[in-house]
């Protein structure tokens, strides 16, 4: 299932959200800029990885500046076109939304809050991981754990793929969210007891979505006044 829309009608501008979207453009151009020596060597200095930062422990080896700094950078680096793309896209559909409830400020502070946290939750299930992680996808399951908190009954209009066909539906929110998050949790659980596997981190998607959604339950009555399009 791809979104493309949904149906909240905004009152003011998606600033902060169209930045973090360049922001992630501009540093996925830099990366193929390099070259693939030292594309890997970037992604190692500046992706989250585990065995690194479990070296914080030991009485050498790095430094809390370097064990901390690759928690913000990680969540603007990505693997390739389709991973930049597929990112971009549910940050466009739902961070929108997200941000006019917040505000500019509070939705900024919100999008790092949950990819450092979704990042703690990736280093909990794969501690000595050697493996670098890169994405914005942490932070951006934090953004669809408080669309689905906020806005449960918006409908998400939804393009469906079956075989060589292509038809858009228009889903609940709280339906799609919610089945995400069942194959993010699944996927999570089924993963557990493999060692230095590459592939999704599906327990920062986990760990996001969940902080997201904690975050913003406080704002939830406030959008008894929100409307739909």
């Amino acid at each position: 299932m791809i979104p493309l829309r949904v149906d909240i009608l905004r009152t003011r501008a998606a600033i902060i959200n169209i930045l973090l979207i360049l922001a992630n453009v501009a540093a996925f151009l830099y990366e193929l800029s390099l070259s693939p020596k030292a594309g890997n060597k970037f992604i190692f200095a500046f992706g989250l990885t585990p065995s690194h930062e479990q070296l914080i422990f030991a009485r050498h080896g790095i430094t809390l500046g370097q064990a901390i700094l690759p928690m913000f950078t990680s969540m603007f680096l990505h693997g390739g076109w389709m991973h930049l793309l597929g990112n971009m896209l549910f940050l466009w559909v739902f961070g929108g939304a997200v941000e006019d409830t917040l505000g500019h400020f509070q939705y900024l502070l919100f999008y790092f809050v949950c990819g450092i946290g979704s990042a703690a939750a990736h280093l909990a299930f794969n501690w000595g991981s050697k493996i670098p992680t890169v994405g914005a996808s942490g932070a951006i399951s934090g953004i669809m754990g408080a669309f689905i908190v906020l806005y449960p009954k918006s409908r998400v209009t939804t393009l469906i793929p079956a075989l060589f066909l292509f038809f858009t539906i228009r889903i609940p929110a709280f339906l799609m969210l919610g089945y995400w998050f069942f194959i993010q949790f699944f996927s999570g659980v089924a993963s557990l007891g493999m060692t230095d596997q590459g592939g999704v981190a599906w327990w920062a998607h986990v760990g996001g979505f969940l902080l997201g959604a904690i975050l913003v339950v406080g704002e939830r009555p406030k959008q008894n006044r929100a409307a739909y399009a």
